[in-house]
């Protein structure tokens, strides 16, 4: 009982240790923002040139040589910083709420409002490093999210009203090393040696349970290659691997497996549960068919070893979203 007492006082200095860095990061980033700020209005009134930032960028080394980040070329990433943010009122919450590295990653990668918008929530939310920002942003995170926003089944939506951002049309594996040809096993083990990074690539709300996870029905055993949990969404998502491209067949036994997933795993209080397959390529015409009279909870996705084409997927999203709209 002692020990669980002690064991709380470690929760409360986490706790405030976490909301401490959390208001100097704050801070910080405001600093940052009203350092942008002067800097976009002296220039924009002539009051100052352009030299005249390396000169603030002097004089502050000269006045203060303890202080570190404001070099001119510091100090004009502020100046752009703010000029991005300053008409966007809605992304300025957000920018606070993420390291200044990130930050920086961000307004000088991203071209739009909606994909900066999306990369600063999920930096907040998935609580992503440096280096997992950029590896999102080069493997197109934001493309292929938006075109899985777009192709989610009706029933899966049904059942999951929050699923926006969940799931998406494609999935990079780069990690890997592998080199074709290659088979099901093979790709199978080489996410599981790369948990890590396939948790990244998936989201940080998936849990893994197991491989090769044995559902019994009847007097017959059954196998789901990689079977997750997951905590936003609350229910059991089931991967299926195919080293081939997708076929039609393909979705029995998916859906079979979710079946049983639902009536022998499945605890009262989790939803249904969703199937995820996995194919190394697709027609989306054959998935739309194929997906068209099925009234169960699954999803087509195709992976790649390689990262993708970015001007390609940003072609196909702004198709599919015009003919949305």
């Amino acid at each position: 009982m002692i020990q669980e007492q002690f064991t709380d006082i470690i929760q409360l200095i986490k706790h405030s240790r976490s909301k401490a860095i959390t208001a100097v990061n704050t801070e910080m980033i405001n600093l940052y923002w009203n350092i942008g700020q002067y800097i976009y209005n002296r220039l924009e009134t002539a009051e100052w040139g352009k030299s005249v930032v390396k000169e603030l960028a002097d004089f502050l080394l000269r006045m203060e040589p303890d202080l570190k980040g404001f070099s001119d070329a510091n100090l004009w990433r502020m100046r752009q910083f703010y000029e991005i943010y300053k008409d966007t009122p809605k992304l300025a919450p957000l920018v606070r709420e993420i390291n200044w590295s990130n930050n920086l990653i961000i307004f000088s990668r991203c071209k739009t409002v909606e994909e900066r918008e999306f990369y600063l929530s999920f930096s907040k939310r998935e609580n992503y490093s440096k280096r997992e920002l950029e590896r999102q942003i080069s493997s197109s995170l934001f493309e292929r999210t938006m075109i899985g926003n777009s192709k989610l089944a009706p029933v899966v939506r049904e059942i999951h009203t929050d699923l926006n951002n969940t799931f998406k049309d494609s999935y990079i594996f780069d990690f890997l090393n592998l080199s074709d040809p290659y088979s099901e096993s093979e790709l199978k083990q080489g996410l599981i040696r790369q948990m890590k990074d396939f948790i990244l690539e998936l989201g940080k709300d998936f849990i893994f349970i197991d491989q090769e996870y044995k559902l019994q029905v009847g007097n017959s055993d059954f196998y789901i290659d990689l079977l997750f949990y997951h905590r936003g969404l609350q229910c059991l998502v089931a991967f299926e691997l195919k080293a081939d491209k997708f076929k039609p067949e393909h979705l029995g036994q998916l859906n079979f497996y979710l079946e049983a997933l639902d009536r022998d795993v499945k605890k009262p209080h989790e939803n249904p549960s969703i199937g995820i397959l996995l194919c190394n390529d697709k027609d989306s015409k054959v998935v739309e068919y194929a997906l068209n009279r099925s009234l169960s909870s699954t999803m087509v996705s195709e992976y790649k070893i390689q990262l993708p084409n970015k001007q390609l997927l940003q072609q196909k999203m702004h198709e599919l979203l015009n003919r949305i709209s």
